[in-house]
């Protein structure tokens, strides 16, 4: 019997996700998400109040992940797949949406704060355990020590931030941005999107627009 190493197959397989991502997801430079429901708690919870509604868990993490397979530089657009509506439903889900992810981008900007924070304070306190070293040649060699487990930790901290932390951060803020900026769609049943150039620049005019506005809004408080 002929012997096969299946395993190196697998190993050796390979995806083309540009291709994939070109053909189910993105069309003429805008990613649409389509999401078939079957009635309003689909989107919003059941655990909700009226005035107060929040998001089901698995629509929102479906949103989120399916997000994530298109590249950040793609705008992002939600297609509600579905004839159960009411006006008044896809008004409050519209709003949802918006809401819930403009509060998950305000978690992040102020993950991102604190972050910066504790980045000056520890480029301050290497640079300051840096000069202490630098000077205190005459010192014993206990009192060093600790200087210098100091020093490298400080240096740990920056390289971990500059390289694996930040990194994520970026990632996940970018991510929040293009959320926050996602177009909601409703329709009866699922037709494949076909963007003209002028819808294109429309949705890149309204998120400039949209992004200027809390910008300015921002710098009143």
């Amino acid at each position: 019997m002929k012997r096969r190493n299946i395993v190196k197959l697998f190993e050796s397989r390979t995806a083309n996700l540009d291709r994939r991502l070109e053909h189910d997801y993105v069309k003429n430079g805008i990613a649409t998400l389509p999401c078939r429901i079957n009635e309003y708690e689909d989107i919003i919870s059941p655990y909700s109040v009226k005035g107060l509604e929040t998001l089901n868990m698995d629509f929102f993490e479906y949103v989120t992940e399916a997000a994530g397979f298109a590249d950040p530089k793609y705008p992002l657009v939600i297609n509600i797949v579905g004839n159960c509506l009411s006006g008044e439903e896809k008004r409050i889900i519209k709003i949802t949406i918006l809401d819930t992810f403009a509060y998950h981008l305000g978690k992040v900007e102020k993950d991102e704060k604190r972050h910066t924070k504790t980045f000056i304070l520890m480029f301050l306190g290497l640079l300051i355990s840096g000069i202490l070293l630098w000077c205190t040649h005459s010192l014993a060699e206990e009192p060093r020590e600790m200087l210098f487990i100091l020093f490298w930790f400080m240096g740990d901290t920056l390289c971990d931030y500059l390289f694996l932390t930040g990194y994520d951060l970026r990632r996940e803020r970018r991510m929040a941005g293009r959320l926050a900026s996602i177009k909601v769609l409703f329709s009866d049943e699922y037709v494949e999107p076909n963007y003209t150039d002028s819808d294109v620049e429309r949705l890149f005019s309204e998120i400039k627009n949209e992004v200027k506005e809390t910008r300015e809004n921002m710098e009143k408080y």
